[in-house]
């Protein structure tokens, strides 16, 4: 029988998910804070671009980059053979491999064992990022899997501060522990994931997929909220391995029947539209510009709005507060507002402040280096409120179950290609164009909001068998509707195998075709 049941089960599952997607978090941001440091640069003087030195604009971006390279293979990695080793099995051994890279960080004194220890531990980190949403998914109870991710990425900000405010309290260290511990500290972090993994449970859904019916049956007693009334043979249980067991042999029965060029195929179930929705959800999330700030926020403020390099250092310490606490907030209005008015909100809101931070960064003066400063603050608080966990909400949503596991991997793949590009280009473009940078991003920004409105149907509270309903017509519906059930009533609803409601809120039909004649209702 289990150690932990019910309710300390879930927070045990919980506290475990969030300390990997905190680690996620802090390694993303732990570099940003160093590239300026007196320690890091004499030890790595051909990366240092401050005023007076020559260093490599370009060999600084790939260095910090280079980590999303090992993202890209460790999540491949997980896709070829995380179905064979399991979820808890993926997640330990990234999270030692990740181990491994921070202590090849922490003790490199050249460039080529940083690069090295980069890229191994993108690779343990592309492993845990794969892996602990599903992981932890497949534990949760259906009616929190919406909340359930909103809230880990609001625990991967958290670490993503966490990252500003170490690299800040060691900038006043004068020697070499300045950088190394804040990259040795990764492995603490990794540690308490890897100890966590260990005490708690396989996804039930695995197990059962690999006809190891009495562990999963005991996993499902042990998640369920009274876990310590019912037997192991309960009705609800038996009914819980028994849809399970369907889902998985109607998923069995697809892979015979299709491979993966079905993603590349759109036919009666749209199969490449939607993949392509999933991918492109990714694509936004990077190209909107959020990494330009995870990454190099302390030398945005040092090299474009010209502060010291403490208070750059403390700056983006109070930015990562902020990007924290705005984080907070898509887990409360994620199913009442909906993916679309969300999405539209950050993108058009992203476009405004990379449209005034150039013009700031342009003029230069002091007020202007002020106002420069509030949109950065601004923008991440879009960012977090509508872009932050939905992309990587959607691709499961919108992928039927036959290709929901690859096309959800190629999502994962496209997100860690866009950040590498937009890591690796950032510091030669701040060197090269200077304020003309932030202009491509508001550009870009702006070409989402007619792709948003155009393309992406809303799923706030449909189940995925309705779903499937929205693109299985002749004309891919971005609304629910009303003529197929108004399932706006959910407070009685039974809920679906799936997770989500067998009917949940719905607004006016609506389709993708532009001139389509949409017909509202209050």
């Amino acid at each position: 029988m289990a150690i932990l049941i019910g309710k300390p089960l879930d927070w045990a599952i919980t506290a475990t998910a969030g300390s990997g997607f905190l680690l996620f978090g802090y390694d993303q941001g732990v570099m940003s804070g160093l590239l300026t440091g007196a320690a890091f640069t004499k030890t790595f003087p051909s990366i240092d671009t401050t005023d007076g030195h020559n260093g490599s604009s370009s060999l600084q971006g790939t260095v910090v980059a280079i980590y999303e390279i090992g993202c890209f293979f460790g999540a491949i990695f997980c896709f070829l053979a995380g179905e064979r080793l399991g979820r808890r099995k993926c997640i330990m051994l990234g999270c030692v491999v990740l181990s491994i890279g921070a202590a090849l960080q922490a003790s490199a004194y050249g460039i080529p064992q940083l690069i090295v220890g980069r890229i191994v531990a993108g690779l343990g980190n592309g492993m845990n990022t794969s892996t602990i949403p599903v992981w932890h998914s497949e534990l949760m109870k259906a009616k929190n899997r919406g909340r359930g991710l909103a809230i880990e990425l609001a625990i991967n900000i958290f670490g993503v501060m966490l990252s500003y405010w170490v690299d800040y309290g060691m900038s006043f260290v004068d020697n070499e522990s300045q950088f190394r511990f804040p990259l040795a500290f990764q492995i603490f972090f990794a540690l308490l994931t890897l100890g966590g993994i260990i005490l708690l449970p396989e996804s039930p859904r695995w197990l059962i997929a690999h006809d190891r019916h009495d562990e999963a049956r005991e996993v499902l007693w042990s998640v369920r909220k009274n876990a310590r009334s019912i037997e192991l043979n309960d009705t609800s249980i038996n009914r819980d391995v028994a849809e399970i067991q369907q889902a998985v042999n109607e998923e069995r029965e697809a892979a015979q029947s299709s491979s993966f060029r079905a993603l590349l195929k759109n036919g009666e179930q749209k199969f490449f539209y939607r993949t392509m929705l999933g991918v492109g959800a990714q694509f936004m999330q990077q190209l909107s510009g959020i990494n330009l700030i995870t990454y190099y926020a302390p030398v945005i403020f040092q090299e474009s709005v010209g502060m010291s390099h403490n208070l750059s250092l403390l700056l983006a310490g109070f930015n990562g507060i902020a990007y924290f606490l705005s984080s907070l907030i898509p887990i409360w209005v994620i199913d009442r507002l909906g993916r679309r008015k969300l999405m539209l909100f950050a993108a058009s809101g992203q476009c405004a402040c990379m449209a005034i931070l150039a013009g700031t960064v342009s003029n230069g003066s002091h007020a202007a280096g002020i106002v420069a400063i509030v949109m950065l603050f601004l923008f991440n608080f879009f960012f977090a409120v509508g872009l932050l966990a939905i992309p990587w909400l959607l691709p499961a949503e919108y992928a039927p179950l036959s290709i929901r596991t690859r096309a959800a991997a190629l999502a994962t793949a496209s997100n860690w290609i866009f950040t590498f590009l937009v890591v690796e280009i950032t510091p030669v473009s701040i060197s090269s164009i200077g304020w003309k940078t932030y202009v491509y991003f508001s550009v870009f920004n702006f070409a989402f909001l007619p792709l948003i409105y155009f393309a992406y149907p809303e799923t706030r509270l449909l189940s995925l068998e309705q779903i499937d309903k929205l693109f299985t017509g002749s004309k891919v519906l971005l609304h629910w509707d009303r003529s197929m059930g108004a399932p706006g009533e959910i407070s009685q609803q039974r809920q679906g195998k799936d997770g989500d409601f067998e009917t949940g809120g719905a607004e006016h039909s609506e389709t993708s075709d532009p001139n389509h004649e949409s017909k509202h209702s209050n």
